[in-house]
């Protein structure tokens, strides 16, 4: 099985694609810069997903993989790497937003909260303001420090 790696400029229009054919924004992907994973099969981008940091807390978003390569781990080897990715840095929360997902995230130990308690910073993006319908579930989990 493929692992996570970090994406380069040359990945970003099978990211873009991947994202605009699951219906995830993309809009402000240029403007927000947020940091990709992928995972490939061969030389094509099945999985994708990115960390969107903001000092201390950081937003995951954009995590997606082709309906093809779904039922495989995929989702889960992304969400942990950006775990990993993000505790590295010393980002001590991540918080999502997702209308689709609940469930799968709520496996991986994201807790639903209210959108106003998201941290300032976070509410301050596109994401937030615009991308994602107030109808979104926003989650969070608290990060271990890295070791």
């Amino acid at each position: 099985m493929s692992q996570p790696e970090v994406a380069t400029p040359a990945d970003f229009p099978q990211i873009r694609d991947l994202l605009e054919a699951a219906g995830l924004p993309t809009s402000d992907l240029d403007s927000a810069q947020p940091e990709f994973l992928v995972i490939r099969v061969g030389a094509t981008i099945v999985g994708a997903g990115a960390l969107q940091i903001s000092g201390p807390v950081a937003l995951l978003r954009s995590v997606v993989v082709a309906a093809a390569h779904r039922k495989r781990g995929y989702g889960e080897q992304l969400v942990e790497a950006l775990e990993r990715q993000a505790a590295r840095r010393h980002i001590r929360q991540l918080v999502l937003l997702t209308t689709t997902a609940t469930a799968f995230f709520e496996r991986a130990g994201y807790r639903a909260i209210e959108r106003d308690s998201a941290p300032a910073a976070l509410r301050q993006t596109d994401e937030f303001r615009s991308l994602c319908p107030s109808s979104a579930t926003c989650m969070a989990k608290v990060l271990a420090a890295a070791t």
